[in-house]
């Protein structure tokens, strides 16, 4: 009992403490011979098999008298506790411990698919080796040997031959057989559909978003002279701006167009200064050749570029540039395909701009598309050399032509066409370029429907709502669009919209529903330039932020530039919208003859 009662205090006085260093030598090696003074200054490694809970009934000595006797040491270094039973030493638990990706990684390349079959034994056949991705494994896995298993330690070397003999291309028919959209009971399905009405003197086209009008656009005979965007001319230089650095042009139009500094393009070899004066570079009666960017708008004329483009179907065509660039809406992996077919196809004198219809294009429609556009520019040239005064070179194609070129793909559901002759047009155009899409271009006879086309798909209705200055809103909230001449204004209300709990939800979720119907509105009515929106004053910060993140994202599906600023304390939001022509309002009405536009009559006779 008294043994017993020794060695419990022992084992206290050999615990280590904040104060005391923890003892690790036996009283036996500390009375020893001189190899045992050696040891007892040995200092433990973390993990052995010595240490305090080891047995120490067997062993002489074992009262504890060695420790009391043992002279004390102040040189003697504080070792750290043993590790607790059943957990791995430090080390171990490092090595098994995943690392977290850090800035500056490389993205490691996906697994191969697993295509091998696992026979008796654990043995794989049909599949080569397999690959293990690090960090999968245990710690003993990824730090010890890698004996223990039949394969599972080997890892590829980088850039071997782990994931196949080689990347297979799909070929032109699997390719086509994708771009052909979904279909539902034999027909096809998609989330828009186009309408194409034509009249003796004026053809319309819809895009509808299900059965919501998104967009409209017109075109009238007369619009050789006010829709020009994209043609292409020679222009003789009138006169020259210095202090507007700028020239208007002659382009056989009524007004005369204007070319600025930014859009002109030189030929270094001419030019001294590295960055001439617009007066330095045009000169008057010079010709040059020229495209339409912006259309003429009030009394404005159009706006002019020197550096021509040619668009197509899948890419556009800048002549004598070196210019280079694949559409930023397209996946990461279409991006990489189509970089790799350019390489093969580009014509070295002349740029290039792959667009977004050209996801999924195989490399003989990109071939095809950017021979005939190369030679459209050599028939250009030759026009251009010929032409001794403003001549018009190139017309961009009738409307639903360019509609269709820029928008149709496998999103639509179909196009329905009233006119006969534009309907083999369009469909001919179609299967030249999108051939497992033809089948959706229809023809809508109107001599066996009842309706016309408009009524039937209700595109009627939708364009005489979007004519009006107020727009509904679902919960009972309006809308007021005033144009002025410098922007335009939008106005936000409430209306009969009187909420269920309190007022700053009401405003909320009323501003949440202006902020879509705004950017559908937008793009409906060809609103462009500079736009003012006043939603209802909301206090917390945190919903005019979500607001205005809503009314991003509404806008993100419009193709035209916008730029979108935040929402000020007073609720304003102030925007611009790349602006093209003049707007839906003025394709349809005229200004007032009393008024002028002003929309109120003075009664001079008041002031007599």
């Amino acid at each position: 009992m008294t043994t017993h009662s020794n060695n419990d205090s022992n084992d206290d006085r050999n615990t280590p403490s904040p104060d005391r260093p923890a003892d690790t030598t036996d009283s036996n090696d500390s009375a020893g011979s001189p190899a045992g003074g050696d040891a007892a200054r040995k200092k433990r490694r973390r993990g052995s098999r010595g240490g305090r809970n080891r047995s120490r009934s067997g062993r002489p000595g074992a009262g504890g008298q060695g420790d009391a006797n043992r002279p004390s040491n102040d040189n003697e270094v504080e070792l750290p506790e043993r590790a607790r039973e059943g957990r791995p030493d430090a080390a171990a638990g490092a090595d098994a411990v995943v690392r977290r990706p850090q800035i500056g990684d490389t993205r490691p390349a996906p697994p191969a698919p697993n295509t091998s079959v696992t026979m008796p034994g654990g043995a794989r056949a049909g599949g080569g080796k397999s690959k293990r991705t690090s960090g999968a494994s245990g710690g003993g896995a990824s730090g010890g040997s890698r004996s223990g298993g039949e394969g599972d330690g080997r890892r590829r070397r980088r850039g071997g031959r782990g994931r196949g003999s080689g990347e297979v291309r799909p070929s032109d028919t699997d390719v086509i057989e994708r771009r052909r959209g979904q279909e539902r009971d034999g027909r096809p399905i998609g989330r828009y559909f186009m309408c194409v009405q034509v009249r003796p003197n004026l053809t319309q086209v819809g895009v509808l978003e299900g059965r919501s009008l998104l967009e409209h656009y017109v075109s009238r005979p007369a619009d050789d002279v006010s829709q020009i965007h994209g043609n292409i001319y020679v222009g003789r230089v009138q006169n020259v701006l210095p202090g507007m650095e700028a020239a208007f042009v002659d382009i056989a139009t009524p007004k005369n167009a204007v070319l600025y500094r930014g859009d002109v393009q030189y030929d270094a070899e001419d030019i001294v200064d590295s960055q001439p004066r617009i007066e330095n570079i045009l000169k008057a009666k010079q010709l040059i050749v020229c495209q339409v960017t912006k259309n003429p708008i009030g009394v404005k004329g159009a706006r002019l570029t020197q550096e021509v483009s040619i668009p197509g179907r899948f890419v556009v065509l800048i002549p004598n540039s070196k210019t280079y660039g694949i559409s930023k809406r397209l996946p990461d992996d279409e991006r990489k395909r189509l970089r790799s077919v350019l390489d093969r196809v580009k014509p070295a004198e002349h740029g290039l701009i792959v667009r977004t219809a050209a996801e999924g294009a195989t490399e003989h429609e990109l071939h095809a598309d950017m021979t005939r556009l190369v030679e459209q520019w050599n028939r250009i040239e030759e026009k251009a050399r010929k032409a001794s005064g403003p001549t018009l070179l190139y017309r961009e194609p009738p409307l639903a032509v360019r509609v269709i070129r820029e928008e149709f793909n496998a999103e639509y559901r179909g196009v329905a066409i009233d006119d006969r002759q534009l309907f083999d047009d369009v469909r001919s155009y179609v299967e030249d370029f999108n051939p497992e899409l033809a089948d959706r271009v229809e023809y809508f006879d109107p001599d066996t429907e009842p309706l016309p086309l408009f009524e039937h798909y209700r595109v009627h209705e939708q364009l005489h709502k979007a004519l009006d200055r107020k727009v509904w809103l679902p919960s009972g909230g309006s809308l007021i669009i005033e144009h002025t001449e410098a922007l335009t204004v939008i106005d936000v209300n409430t209306g009969r919209n009187v909420g269920t709990s309190n007022l700053e939800s009401t405003v909320f979720q009323n501003n949440l529903e202006a902020a879509e119907e705004i950017a559908r509105q937008l793009r409906l009515r060809d609103i462009g330039g500079i736009i003012v929106i006043d939603f209802i004053d909301m206090e917390i910060k945190e919903n005019r932020k979500k607001v205005a993140d809503a009314f991003r994202s509404a806008l993100a599906r419009d193709k035209t530039r916008t730029q979108v600023f935040e929402i000020s304390e007073l609720g304003l939001v102030e925007m611009t919208r790349k602006r093209i022509g003049e707007g839906l309002l003025t394709a349809f009405a005229d200004p007032c003859e009393i008024c002028h536009g002003r929309g109120v009559v003075v009664d001079h006779d008041l002031l007599a």
